[in-house]
């Protein structure tokens, strides 16, 4: 059932006929809705808007609430109700103590623009506005009407304005002219088609012109850069700065506007009180109050503001709080359902209402009820409708989040940050797979026999420089080594860089052989097959309150496959912190320890190892299992008995520290291993693991995976779980980047806390200055209750503090990072982080997830140095974490890491020294080269019969598809994006590095519809470029590593990797080709000064004039096989 259809019932009450008819009539009137509690509210007044809507005269509606966040829940709940764009949100312009925001700047001026539009008969609205916001925004000053109209462009489709005249006009209204548009206020232009971001608008235009003419206008997506729909006429307006021609939002409403809001004594209270803090001329104050006594007016509550008023009254009821308890939710359900009620529940996903009628159908109820896949902020009951209305979210307990429009001006700045990261700069260090480390010096173009091209300078020792062509950037990576280390410059010519790529791929191997060797021991030994669910499993599952996500879900199965196979169980499961990690751990030890399993949960913290224990057994209190925990804060005694319990088998989950590992831990019989936040964990602690991980299923958890772990896992020795689904309704972390002088901000954010009666962490990793930072904060706040704690106090200070803290003795712990490794308290929603810049991204992430647990809103300060002082990574890393501050976002960050930091290697240290020289990316080109040379030793002895057990597993999940793993293009024809079409040079590099990025048909077509709709119709030299990914790929599917495209004569190199290559039936097809065509076709062996053979064999072909003609050429030495 559809939401509209539960409004249609309620529209039918009587009283909104009496209401509407009375307030179509003209003069003075207050009304007071009585007895109308939760979203009830919404709908009747969505019908009542509606209703007025019908009428000769349809008026605007506005509705003022009490605070910001009661207006978000009603602007949601009208948005959903509404199929029309009559419904806006009106909120202040700036955000807590952060300047002007420009999502709300946005939403202020559409509501500005559209009331204009309505007055001028311009608007493509059919009916009169519905405006939702609260009393600090109706107080904030808006420009004057005319001055809105000075700063507003109208442009229609066919209609003649010149693009440099357009231009103009922008620029005239502040308009910033950039590369490519992402946040309000900017313009871009390609070519014919020009970019514009209104602040009038949640999405930006995109211009199409055909000579002076507008060809078309389109609303386009900012991530994707991607059209959306078409649009006939648009009014891009400017920013509205501060000025002297400034009013309040009353004057732009008719004068019959309907005034609504929840207690209007309230109101008048809160703006006068705003208008003291804010000194505004006692005129300008008197414009927004004076509707409220001379208008028309809608109080919903239980007494009215004005001495003489009109009552209507409803009947309804607020959903009641069943605290999760299905039993008193399945009374109140019966007795409602006996009393003739229909029942409905909302939900915004269709698996939320499934779950609630399998819990219903487990505890044999009969309840029945209609689930409505969308949802209002809160439930309630309709007695004189017989209806009761429940959601989901109040029912669960869960935080009810709302989206609301416009957010895209904040999602295009996260989008220019990877931008930005991503970029390759002039001066930046890069890395030639044939030439080694080199600086980048520019895009440079050169004119080859009359015909231009575009190369990438690069610069190197002694002063060499060379050009390497566009098609073939995919030799060519950033180089990422260890944060802050200046690599070594190579010398062109003087083989070292070749030297270095052998050495470091014979370590390469051999740390390979180790780590295949260690696969296919595992695929050799037989684990426990454990059985498959049984019903204390299922009770288990059923008892976790919260939906499961679909990425949790999925991992959960995958964890119990692998458990219930006779190989032992080697999973990684990385998820963002709070996204239920543990939950899918504890289900797996539970299904060990009901099959009479041990399980081992290895934990980095003694704090962590006591959380874990109280986590589990809350979690297992109602069943037969056992567990205990091992940790410095237990005495010798508790330990004696603990180990000797667990080799006799009585002891089923066990909980500590690297303590687990020891020679003195003895398991009777140990079944599964779980590690958490295993990028804690030293090398020393690993290798001891290795001696466990043969046999025994191993589960590891984190959030942010170091790159090593992410390297061991993407290389498919370890099976992968991504749990990047956030719970739906948790806040994401307000992240601010503040400096040691902006004591206000921080004083703020404390008391901020306190009132809420909610805790703070504050953090510093140098012990010695936790407590002058007490002191700052005592001076700051000396209301507050602070405590310190750090890892040098003895383990029962520190257990005994941290204890206190969680029982609330403390409103703000300082500390260490102690509290990093999973230190949960829902209570604490503020953090402070000093000395932000020395943290990698990885730790201030896990930090920043330790907030936010709960339902309430959270806050991060990164407390750093002016940013002119800090390093460039430093810089990175900050606006990583402050962009990125939604949930979900761990395993991007890992990938950002990666960026930053450079990686370690899969099974040792030993590695980070050929990172450091060789650079990331061409260390992972040449782990995988590596990997895949022995791939091709064990097919080796496989023919020769002595094939060993992986061989066939690597073989079958990997099918060998080529016979070469790269190919190069050297032409002198005319490939490239021209000025005339792609006009900025940093984006020309970025696109042609994306487009030589590219796997698959697929993704060329999808790049190749971006680009016409970013930038128009392909020029020829475009065609041809994008046709040279289409080549490389067959050219490595045909054995073909180079190919040299010049005077219309093409060369083609075959392989010397592969001996079997020229026994195979792909070098026959060549053969015949060239015997069928030996006019054209000539086959070459190569040969040295001296006269003898090189090794190297190749095929000339004549006439060959464009690159779709080579790829036609090759097509047909193919026979009947398609093409990539």
């Amino acid at each position: 059932m559809q939401i509209e259809e539960l409004e249609h019932i309620l529209a039918l009450h009587p009283e909104i006929d009496v209401l509407a008819t009375r307030l179509s009539k003209k003069g003075e009137k207050h009304f007071l809705l009585r007895n109308l509690f939760a979203s009830a509210q919404s709908i009747i007044l969505h019908s009542l808007h509606t209703r007025l809507a019908q009428h000769e005269h349809p008026k605007t509606m506005l509705v003022v609430l009490d605070n910001a966040d009661d207006a978000q829940y009603m602007y949601a709940d009208l948005s959903t109700l509404s199929q029309q764009q009559n419904i806006f949100f009106f909120p202040t312009s700036h955000r807590r103590r952060k300047g002007t925001d420009e999502a709300m700047a946005v939403q202020r001026t559409e509501v500005l623009s559209a009331i204009m539009k309505l007055k001028t008969g311009n608007s493509q609205l059919t009916t009169e506005t519905l405006i939702v916001t609260y009393p600090e925004a109706l107080l904030e000053e808006v420009p004057l009407p005319e001055a809105l109209q000075e700063k507003t462009i109208s442009i229609s489709v066919e209609e003649e304005i010149a693009q440099t005249q357009l231009i103009k006009q922008l620029i005239a209204l502040d308009f910033q002219r950039v590369d490519f548009v992402y946040e309000p206020g900017q313009f871009a232009v390609r070519g014919g088609i020009l970019d514009v971001y209104s602040y009038s608008h949640e999405h930006p235009y995109r211009i199409d012109y055909f000579g002076d003419e507008v060809d078309s206008i389109r609303e386009f997506d900012i991530e994707t850069q991607l059209s959306k729909q078409r649009v006939n006429t648009i009014q891009i307006v400017g920013n509205q700065p501060n000025s002297e021609n400034m009013t309040l939002i009353t004057s732009y409403l008719p004068e019959d506007t309907i005034w609504v809001s929840n207690d209007f004594s309230l109101v008048k209270y809160k703006m006068g009180n705003e208008a003291i803090e804010h000194p505004m001329t006692e005129a300008s104050l008197e414009t927004p109050l004076r509707p409220l006594g001379h208008g028309v007016t809608i109080e919903i509550g239980q007494k009215s503001s004005f001495p003489t008023y009109e009552t209507i009254t409803f009947d309804t009821l607020p959903q009641p709080t069943f605290n999760k308890n299905f039993d008193i939710l399945m009374d109140d359900l019966f007795a409602r359902i006996r009393e003739g009620y229909k029942v409905y529940i909302l939900a915004d996903q269709v698996k939320q209402t499934d779950r609630l009628r399998a819990i219903f159908e487990d505890k044999e109820s009969s309840i029945t009820f209609v689930p409505i896949n969308q949802t209002l902020h809160a439930g309630f009951v309709d007695n004189s409708a017989k209806i009761c209305c429940y959601t989901d979210h109040q029912i669960f307990e869960r935080y009810h989040r709302v989206t609301l429009r416009s957010e895209n001006a904040r999602r295009g700045k996260a989008i220019i940050t990877l931008k930005e990261i991503n970029q390759l700069q002039v001066g930046d260090y890069v890395v030639h797979s044939d030439h080694g480390i080199g600086q980048f010096a520019g895009l440079v173009t050169t004119n080859f026999h009359g015909r231009t091209q575009e190369s990438l300078k690069l610069t190197y020792r002694g002063g060499d420089t060379i050009f390497v062509s566009i098609h073939n950037l995919h030799r060519i990576s950033k180089y990422k080594g260890r944060e802050g280390s200046i690599p070594t410059i190579s010398r062109i010519g003087s083989g070292a860089w070749e030297r270095m790529k052998d050495r470091t791929k014979d370590k390469v191997k051999d740390i390979a052989r180790d780590l295949i060797r260690l696969y296919a021991t595992r695929k050799q030994q037989q684990g426990f097959a454990y059985s498959p669910d049984g019903y204390m499993q299922q009770e288990l599952e059923a008892s976790f309150f919260y939906e499961d996500t679909p990425d949790q879900a999925k991992a959960t199965l995958d964890i119990k496959h692998d458990m219930e196979s006779p190989m032992p169980m080697d999973r990684l499961v990385c998820g963002d912190v709070g996204f239920g990690k543990t939950e899918v751990a504890m289900r797996a030890a539970f299904k060990a320890a009901t099959d009479g399993k041990q399980v081992a949960v290895l934990v980095p913290t003694t704090v962590l190892a006591m959380q874990h224990y109280n986590t589990f057994r809350e979690r297992f209190r109602n069943f037969p299992v056992r567990i205990e925990y091992l940790s410095r804060s237990k005495t010798a005694k508790q330990v004696k008995e603990t180990l000797a319990d667990l080799k006799a088998g009585k002891i089923d989950i066990l909980v500590g520290t690297h303590k687990l590992i020891g020679k003195q831990v003895q398991w009777k019989d140990l079944g599964l291993l779980i590690i958490d936040e295993e990028q804690k964990f030293g090398v020393s602690v690993k290798e001891k693991l290795k001696s466990l991980r043969t046999n025994v299923d191993v589960l590891t958890l984190t959030a942010t995976p170091i790159p090593r772990t992410l390297q061991f896992s993407l290389l498919g020795a370890r099976d992968l779980s991504i749990i990047n689904t956030p719970p739906p309704n948790r806040y994401p972390v307000q992240t601010e980047t503040i400096t040691l002088d902006d004591e206000d901000i921080m004083k703020d954010a404390i008391q901020e806390e306190m009132q809420r009666n909610g805790q703070i962490y504050v953090v510093c990793n140098r012990i010695e200055m936790l407590p002058r930072i007490e002191n700052r904060i005592l001076r700051l706040c000396p209301e507050a209750r602070t405590v310190i704690a750090h890892g040098q106090m003895p383990a029962s200070e520190m257990e005994e503090r941290l204890e206190a803290f969680i029982n609330y003795d403390y409103d703000i712990l300082i500390s260490t990072t102690i509290i990093e490794s999973g230190v949960d308290i829902p209570n604490v929603n503020t953090i402070i982080i000093h000395s932000a810049q020395n943290y990698g991204l990885s730790d201030l992430h896990q930090l920043r997830g330790r907030v936010g647990r709960s339902n309430r809103k959270a806050y991060c300060y990164l407390v750093t140095p002016d940013k002119e002082l800090l390093t460039a990574d430093a810089r990175r890393r900050l606006n990583a974490l402050t962009t990125f501050a939604e949930l979900g976002s761990g395993f991007q960050l890992a990938m950002q890491d990666l960026d930053i930091r450079g990686a370690g290697n899969m099974l040792g240290a030993e590695q980070s020294g050929f990172i450091a020289d060789l650079g990331y990316d061409t260390y992972q080109r040449i782990l995988n080269e590596a990997v895949e040379e022995i791939r091709e030793e064990m097919m080796e002895s496989d023919l020769s019969g002595n094939a060993t057990p992986l061989y066939t597993t690597l073989n079958n999940s990997t099918p060998h598809k080529t016979w070469c793993s790269d190919s190069l293009l050297e032409s002198d024809l005319p490939l490239s994006f021209p000025p005339t079409f792609v006009e900025n040079i940093s984006e020309r590099i970025s696109l042609y590095r994306e487009l030589d990025s590219l796997t698959s048909e697929d993704a060329l077509l999808a790049y190749q519809k971006r680009l016409i709709d970013r930038f128009g119709k392909l020029p020829e030299e475009a065609e041809q470029l994008l046709n040279v990914v289409r080549l490389r790929w067959l050219c490595c599917r045909m054995g073909i590593e180079k190919v040299i495209l010049k005077q219309e004569r093409m060369s083609l190199y075959f392989t010397t990797h592969n001996p079997r290559y020229f026994q195979s039936e792909m070098f026959d097809k060549f053969l015949r080709y060239a015997c069928s065509r030996v006019e054209r076709c000539r086959l070459v062996e190569d040969k040295n000064r001296e006269g003898k053979p090189t090794g190297k064999r190749y095929m000339v072909v004549q006439q060959v004039k464009t690159i779709g003609g080579a790829l036609h050429l090759l097509s047909k030495v193919m026979g009947d096989e398609m093409i990539g």
